[in-house]
C-alpha cells in the first residue's frame, strides 16, 4: 500500500445503546441513535465495544465493522432535510470530514496502529427511513448517492475525535463505492463488473449477494439453444 497525499480529520466517534423504534408496524430494538464517545476510543476487530447492533442479518460483522460518513454528506441533508443532524445520525461509526477524491473498495485508513480498509456501501433499509420519520426516505438515500463506507479493521487501534487519518491507496484498482452502490440498485446484469467486484477486497454480506448477481449474469448471457 502506497500513502496517498490525502488525509481526513475524525470529527466524531459515535456509538449506541439499544433503543426502540416503530418500524413500519414493528417495534424493533435499534442501534441507530448513536451518540459521540468521549476520550480515547479502543476500536477492534469488531469495531466498537459496547455498540449495539439490531440487524445483525444486514449490519456489523467483521467485515462492517464499523461504518463511515462524511461531515460534508451529513451538510448536505441538512439542507435538504431542513433539519438540523447530529454526528452518528446516519448510524455511522465515525463522523469524517469529508471524503478523499476517489473513494474505493480496497482503500486504507491509518492513524497510529490502527489500521482500516474499505469494504462496501451502505445499503438503506427501513430502519434508517423510520430513524429519519419518512418512509420514502431509502428511495431518497439510493437517488443521493451518499451511502457511506463500510470499513473492516485489518489492525486493532485507538481513535479519538480530532485525529487525523491517512489515506493509504493500493496498485490494484477496485470498484469505487458509488460504482457499487449504483449496481446493487440496477436491474441489469454486468457480469465484467460483478466480477471486479468479487475480485475486490468487499465486505462477506455483499460477496454473498453479488455471487448470486454473478450467477444470474451468467445465465443470462449463456449460450444460446443449438449453437
Amino acid at each position: 500500500m502506497l500513502q496517498d497525499s490525502h488525509e481526513i480529520q475524525l470529527l466524531s466517534i459515535n456509538a449506541a445503546e439499544p433503543q426502540p423504534l416503530l418500524v413500519g408496524k414493528r417495534r424493533a430494538r435499534t442501534g441507530h441513535f448513536k451518540q459521540p464517545r468521549q476520550g480515547v476510543v479502543v476500536i477492534d476487530e469488531h469495531g466498537i465495544g459496547g455498540d449495539f447492533i439490531g440487524d445483525l442479518k444486514h449490519h456489523g460483522g467483521l467485515d462492517q465493522a464499523l461504518y463511515l460518513y462524511s461531515q460534508e454528506d451529513i451538510d448536505w441533508w441538512v439542507q435538504q432535510l431542513q433539519r438540523d443532524l447530529a454526528p452518528g445520525f446516519f448510524g455511522e461509526n465515525l463522523t469524517v470530514s469529508h471524503w478523499w477524491p476517489t473513494l474505493r473498495i480496497g482503500d486504507r485508513l491509518q492513524a497510529g496502529d490502527l489500521v482500516l480498509e474499505i469494504t462496501a456501501p451502505r445499503i438503506p433499509c427501513a430502519t434508517l427511513a423510520a430513524r429519519v420519520g419518512d418512509r420514502l426516505f431509502a428511495k431518497a438515500f439510493v437517488k443521493a448517492e451518499r451511502c457511506g463506507a463500510y470499513a473492516r479493521v485489518l489492525q486493532a487501534g485507538s481513535l479519538q475525535a480530532g485525529d487525523k487519518l491517512s489515506v493509504l491507496k493500493g496498485d490494484v484498482i477496485y470498484p469505487t463505492i458509488k460504482e457499487a452502490f449504483r449496481y446493487c440498485h440496477s436491474k441489469g446484469h454486468n457480469l465484467d463488473f460483478v466480477q471486479r467486484l468479487l475480485n475486490a477486497p468487499l465486505a462477506e454480506k455483499m460477496r454473498e449477494d453479488m455471487e448470486k448477481r454473478k450467477a444470474s449474469a451468467e445465465q443470462a448471457t449463456g449460450q444460446l439453444p443449438g449453437l
